[in-house]
């Protein structure tokens, strides 16, 4: 029986072990950077199968696991904190911590990666090398559990050579993987901008500058130039999604706040881009009169999958899988911050198919009907495990 014979066998022999932890950390979910009980949740997991998890950041995870001889180092990483919405699913594993749920498949990451883990160890004496558990907190909120996982470390002792990692996908059926190599998830950057006019009485317009007013003519400024109009040929977002001026009908208010978020496929128009907006937004306000305070936040960077790495995992996914089952994915403005780790190490971000329409299970991340066709986590686990077993003997 040949190595990927093998892991399918471990992979279905520890689905339903698998599928419960993932019922668990569904059913317990923590936000961000509070993920106490879920790293001692998996740590317990992972002592029961012979493997000892180091605490790194506070709540995440490291684990190693060494093959039958020296060789390369692998990283395999998932993330494990959860989102503040409310679950409307009707489900025996339905979260227990009202307002918090797992919407983004961040405990279907954690199980698979911990099916890996017990499939990786069982098999040690079959594959040269290291290979390095990373279970990672804060991946939805900034600055992002991965940079801070980076500062602390985890990129080092071993140093890994190549850093991989899946994502659940609900418009790809269980069953089946996505690849793109090259860019494949935007930067994300918050602006916050503080427009400011003069107050005043709405009827007597002789003695206010209206800094709603200031505030549209920025918006559609800024909306003719980076969308309808955009520089370069490079896949570019501006949008706000909230602005707030605590006026009323007839009173004009001292200054308005627009939030909104910038995101965009390469790093040098990313930097040379912040200042345009800067310079657009000041111009404009001063040329009606107003002033405008604007902050840039920078988010997560843009997430490049290696050419090579993710070649390799492609081809290591069309042989565990068959090639029907592995498709090309399109770029995403969707950020992520895995893309901190594709800075420094060559680094391969798949999608894991998760949908199954035949039973309704359709719904989006970040929706509070998300969820996954289990069946998923047999391909997830064993899918990793391969890919690294794979990627260790290049």
């Amino acid at each position: 029986m040949g190595i990927a014979d093998k892991i399918r066998e471990l992979s279905r022999q520890h689905l339903d072990e698998i599928t419960e932890i993932r019922r668990h950390i569904h059913a317990n979910p923590e936000l961000s950077f509070q993920e106490y009980n879920t790293a001692e949740y998996i740590t317990s997991v992972l002592e029961k199968a012979g493997l000892r998890a180091t605490r790194i950041a506070k709540t995440g995870l490291v684990v190693t696991i060494q093959g039958n001889k020296p060789g390369k180092t692998i990283a395999l990483r998932a993330d494990t904190d959860a989102l503040p919405i409310i679950e409307k699913n009707e489900v025996s594993y339905k979260s227990k911590n009202e307002g918090i749920m797992h919407a983004c498949g961040h405990d279907a990451h954690s199980a698979a990666l911990i099916g890996a883990a017990i499939i990786l160890n069982e098999l040690k004496q079959e594959w040269s090398g290291t290979i390095k558990l990373i279970f990672q907190p804060g991946e939805e909120k900034l600055p992002g559990g991965a940079s801070i996982m980076i500062k602390e470390g985890v990129l080092e002792n071993p140093s890994p050579d190549s850093i991989i990692a899946q994502h659940v996908f609900p418009t790809l059926e269980a069953g089946k993987v996505g690849f793109c190599a090259g860019s494949y998830m935007a930067s994300c950057d918050e602006i916050y901008l503080t427009v400011k006019g003069k107050g005043g009485h709405a009827a007597m317009p002789a003695t206010y500058i209206n800094p709603l007013l200031i505030a549209s003519e920025i918006l559609i400024e800024l909306n003719n130039k980076f969308m309808k109009q955009p520089k370069n040929d490079t896949p570019t977002v501006l949008a706000f999604g909230k602005m707030h001026a605590n006026g009323a009908t007839n009173v004009i208010p001292q200054e308005v706040t627009i939030d909104g978020t910038f995101r965009t496929m390469n790093e040098a128009w990313r930097n040379e881009a912040h200042e345009l907006i800067r310079n657009t937004i000041v111009a404009k306000a001063k040329e009606l009169g107003g002033d405008c305070e604007v902050r840039i936040e920078k988010g997560y960077p843009v997430l490049l999958n290696n050419d090579v790495i993710t070649a390799n995992a492609r081809n290591a996914a069309e042989e565990y899988l068959g090639k029907d089952n592995v498709v090309t994915l399109e770029k995403r403005m969707t950020s992520e911050d895995f893309a901190f780790y594709s800075l420094l190490k060559p680094a391969c971000f798949y999608r894991l198919g998760t949908a199954n329409a035949a039973r309704g299970i359709t719904s989006g991340v970040h929706t509070s009907t998300f969820d996954i066709d289990e069946k998923a986590l047999e391909t997830g686990m064993g899918l990793m495990a391969f890919i690294a077993i794979n990627e260790l003997s290049k």
